[in-house]
């Protein structure tokens, strides 16, 4: 497959401005394309995947990519897919966000590929020195507020009598089209990718570089993710999954992925992947055969957060998820450990109960919450059901001191398959 076969396939091509004509032009060499990221925080979060991972996919086939940082957009506030105005955010949180997404961009570009290395670039630097009627003179008289009203970012929201739109966000495709336009003239850039909500912003750019540059320009839109359950994608109870460490830990990262809908995973696996076309249908068939194995759960989890935070962080990941399923805690690391403290409900314990022999495991376990009663712990433990940091316990006299604390402070208790307290001793 070519790579808008490929797109395709996978489900991401969801229009083009002109496919026969994308298709000769890609056929014919590599293109310089480019997506914007506004710095709204001082991450991005996994609904940045999508357009970040195509740029991705587009520097493998050797074209050029171009990842747009925007320190001028991200002052004002794309109004498109938003019900409410952004709020406006400062100089110096603008500049210590573009800081902080500056990694994860470069995390998925390769900068020294031979040939076609990726380009990091702020439309700050070629916009913050524009005036304002400078800007109206140049760019502004080559649309009519007729063309404006028109596109769907803007409709739905003029529609809205209670939140309306302002003259700041009616503006703000202006902007964009105005960094198609001296990427174009500037870096030979051809075409702009970007979500589908993002269609009426690239056509006004291809607009205006028809306008100014008498050239040919073509946007290509990716799919919105969705979930098939109907809730909104990249949101847990926590709330946003970002792709910083800081913001969302590695371990509950993966986890996002690990638990994704059956429904959705061959999906997520063509969106957010580079496994190949017989990888995933493999997967597929894996699954069909045996949907509790979760293969594809696995793989995608795997995949995706190697991608963002590396090998050695995704081992600690799994290897903390596979705690919770009974893993060995031999040589597990504490950071691991502490990864799964959060996940799982907690009971602070008085050391000195731990001092000398140290507590009875009977009476722990009614302390811990795992039995309502002691005649009910006996009758667990006699059942096999009782394990302490992840070992069986039959021995009801059993009697647990300083010596079972997991790095001299914590213990793992579960009951059944799925029931587990850790206990801290304070």
């Amino acid at each position: 497959m070519n790579l808008l076969e490929d797109l395709e396939w996978r489900g991401l091509l969801n229009d083009c401005t002109d496919r026969p004509e994308l298709e000769k032009r890609l056929a014919a060499g590599p293109v310089t394309l480019y997506c914007g990221f506004d710095p709204t925080a001082d991450s991005l979060h996994v609904g940045s995947l999508v357009p970040l991972v195509a740029l991705r996919r587009f520097q493998l086939a050797g074209h050029r990519p171009i990842a747009l940082a925007g320190g001028a957009t991200g002052m004002v506030g794309d109004p498109s897919g938003k019900t409410q105005e952004r709020q406006l955010q400062s100089h110096d949180v603008i500049a210590a966000n573009l800081a902080g997404i500056r990694p994860q961009l470069a995390r998925l570009l390769d900068f020294g590929a031979p040939g076609n290395p990726a380009r990091l670039v702020d439309n700050a630097d070629w916009t913050a020195h524009i005036t304002f009627l400078a800007f109206l003179r140049d760019i502004g008289k080559h649309f009519t507020v007729n063309q404006m009203v028109a596109k769907e970012s803007v409709r739905a929201r003029m529609e809205d009598r209670e939140v309306g739109l302002s003259y700041t966000e009616f503006s703000y495709m202006l902007l964009q089209a105005h960094d198609f336009y001296v990427l174009c003239r500037d870096q030979d850039c051809e075409l702009q990718i970007g979500g589908s909500d993002q269609w009426g912003n690239i056509t006004m750019g291809i607009d205006l570089i028809r306008k100014k540059l008498a050239r040919h320009a073509l946007g290509l839109t990716l799919p919105l993710v969705t979930k098939a359950d109907g809730t909104k994608f990249g949101k847990t109870e926590a709330g946003t999954v970002w792709l910083s460490a800081a913001r969302t830990s590695v371990y509950r990262f993966y986890q996002f992925w690990i638990n994704t809908d059956d429904r959705d995973v061959i999906r997520y696996l063509k969106y957010f992947t580079f496994l190949s076309r017989p990888e995933i249908e493999a997967l597929e068939t894996q699954h069909a055969a045996n949907p509790g194995g979760r293969l594809p759960h696995r793989a995608l989890a795997k995949a995706v957060t190697e991608m963002i935070h590396g090998q050695a962080a995704t081992q600690e990941a799994i290897r903390a998820s596979e705690i919770l399923f009974g893993g060995d805690l031999a040589g597990v690391a504490e950071t691991t450990f502490n990864e799964i403290v959060g996940e799982v409900p907690s009971r602070d314990l008085d050391a000195t109960r731990l001092a000398g022999t140290g507590i009875p495991l009977v009476e722990l376990l009614v302390l811990a919450g795992l039995c309502p009663s002691k005649g009910q712990v006996r009758k667990d433990i006699e059942g096999g059901g009782i394990y302490v940091n992840n070992v069986r316990e039959t021995n009801v006299p059993r009697l647990v001191s300083r010596a079972d604390l997991l790095f001299g402070k914590h213990l793992l208790l579960r009951k059944g398959k799925k029931n587990y307290v850790v206990v801290t001793a304070r």
